[in-house]
């Protein structure tokens, strides 16, 4: 069915004169609207006022232009049944065999954080409905909604006269896409004013783009790829960071090097995160980045061959050294590389090296963000992320010795990191460096031997976070016999009474927050 007439109504005038005089030169007929239809003029492509096929002038200056029976019925018709023919001659309505249309820029000004006011006046109805009619129909109606679509169309229309039905139903679907993301972004500007940010949304949209394919999952069998959300403020984060050097991240890069950085950003100090498998082998805080990094190696040196690493200062020479004669880093992230430092980083040609979007975080405030998990059939998990913070005031003593100034400054260290290991948890600090972790074990008594085996000689005179109550003496035995002095845990277990004997029998000092840590 050859193209006769298109409706030409566009916000981003990029690329439409060139398209429309094309379109005339094919003989097509224009009709257009207001600022549309006077660039086509302007620069001398033929059209036709939308007006001249309604019979109604534009109203409410310029909010009803396309909005009329006479607009729809010429999309929506199918020409192959006599009853809709019949119609259109009875009312003189005129057939509309394409439409091409793009949308306010509600989503551009929404970003720009416009007023309510300002923000609606962006909402565009008629267009909307344009794309959603000439969609419906496509069977009959080529929709175009994007300039990128123009030299495609063009060149389709140029060999056959008309678009094949595969390429009109192919546009339909990226023109529904348009109205999906349209929709979408407005309702999330809406609901932004609108509903608190401590609710759960009764319907949960998630709104990502597709970034890239990457070469597998978790296993060389299974697909992957990574997604980027869209209409949100990127906070820092893997996604959003530069990658500077290396050879393509993989599935498990961006979990481990995601891990990395949430456990930096609890830092306002410099500090410096090593993982393996998104579990930490090592976190200090130091007065500089690479004392950082050297303490934090020092925690387990061998689990860290083939780790990634993050830091929340810009990497510098000194920094650089010891990352480069560190056995097997995978990748590496910060906030910034000195020349000289990436120089040297880059030597080794297939270690990720990536550069985060944020200038440090001696500033940065975590806003309120949720976490969304696929582990259940048929649906999805959803909670707030576990950003909560601890002061010294927040602590309960239940010892009778209380902890010293150190001990706490260590205790409230070690609870920043236990929080990102997972449970069942034990991590073993002295000053701001862990020197033992115990991570992922079914028994919280073996995640403290095995905290307690790793720290080796350092345990002695170290302290001791747990993710979860005790619900037994035997783990808080076992680490006061290895040489942990203090101890910060939740609390709440029905066994709190012997954890507290225990400590108070081998003069442990014990804190309780109140707040368990779990990590699944």
């Amino acid at each position: 069915m050859k193209v006769k007439r298109a409706l030409v109504s566009v916000s981003n005038k990029d690329g439409i004169v060139e398209f429309a005089g094309r379109l005339s030169e094919l003989g097509i007929e224009i009709v257009s609207t207001g600022g549309t239809s006077r660039s086509l003029a302007t620069c001398g492509v033929a059209c036709r006022e939308v007006s001249d096929l309604t019979g109604a002038p534009e109203i409410l200056n310029g909010r009803v232009k396309t909005l009329h029976p006479r607009i729809h019925g010429a999309i929506l018709c199918q020409p192959e049944k006599p009853s809709h023919a019949a119609t259109l001659e009875a009312q003189g309505i005129e057939r509309i065999d394409m439409v091409v249309v793009n949308l306010y820029p509600f989503q551009k000004v929404a970003a720009a954080g416009a007023a309510l006011d300002e923000a609606l006046e962006q909402i565009d109805i008629g267009g909307v409905a344009l794309l959603r009619a000439a969609s419906k129909n496509f069977a009959n109606v080529v929709v175009v909604s994007s300039p990128e679509q123009y030299p495609w169309v063009a060149a389709l229309l140029a060999e056959h006269g008309d678009v094949p039905e595969h390429a009109r139903r192919r546009l339909a679907v990226e023109a529904f896409a348009v109205t999906r993301d349209y929709d979408r972004a407005i309702h999330r500007y809406l609901a932004t004013e609108s509903e608190s940010s401590v609710d759960l949304p009764a319907c949960l949209a998630l709104d990502y783009e597709k970034v890239q394919e990457l070469r597998y999952g978790e296993n060389p069998h299974q697909r992957a790829a990574l997604y980027t959300s869209l209409g949100q403020t990127q906070a820092p984060s893997v996604v959003g960071a530069e990658q500077l050097s290396g050879k393509e991240l993989s599935y498990n890069n961006y979990l481990d090097l995601d891990a990395a950085l949430a456990i930096v950003r609890e830092f306002q100090d410099p500090a410096a995160a090593i993982l393996k498998h998104a579990t930490p082998c090592g976190v200090a805080m130091a007065p500089t980045p690479s004392k950082a990094y050297e303490r934090a190696l020092a925690c387990d040196p061998v689990s860290a061959f083939g780790c990634v690493i993050a830091v929340n200062r810009s990497v510098d020479q000194r920094l650089a050294e010891l990352i480069h004669e560190t056995h097997f880093v995978e990748a590496v992230i910060a906030p910034d590389y000195y020349r000289s430092a990436l120089d040297l980083m880059t030597k080794k040609q297939n270690r990720r090296i990536l550069r985060a979007t944020f200038p440090d975080l001696t500033h940065y405030a975590p806003r309120p963000e949720r976490q969304v998990r696929s582990l259940v059939g048929g649906g999805l998990l959803v909670q707030d992320l576990d950003t909560e913070t601890l002061s010294q005031e927040d602590l309960r003593v239940v010892s009778e010795r209380k902890p010293t100034k150190q001990e706490l400054d260590s205790l409230i260290f070690a609870w920043r990191v236990v929080k990102h290991v997972r449970s069942n948890a034990i991590v073993i600090a002295r000053d701001t460096e862990t020197v033992g972790i115990g991570s992922g074990q079914m028994s919280r008594v073996d995640s403290s031997v095995l905290a307690v085996w790793k720290a080796g000689e350092r345990v002695k005179g170290s302290v001791m976070a747990s993710d979860g109550f005790f619900p037994m003496r035997d783990a808080v035995d076992a680490a006061a016999e290895a040489g942990v002095t203090a101890i910060i845990q939740p609390g709440g277990s029905k066994g709190d009474d012997d954890s507290i004997l225990a400590a108070n029998e081998r003069n442990v000092a014990m804190v309780m927050t109140g707040r368990r840590h779990f990590r699944h």
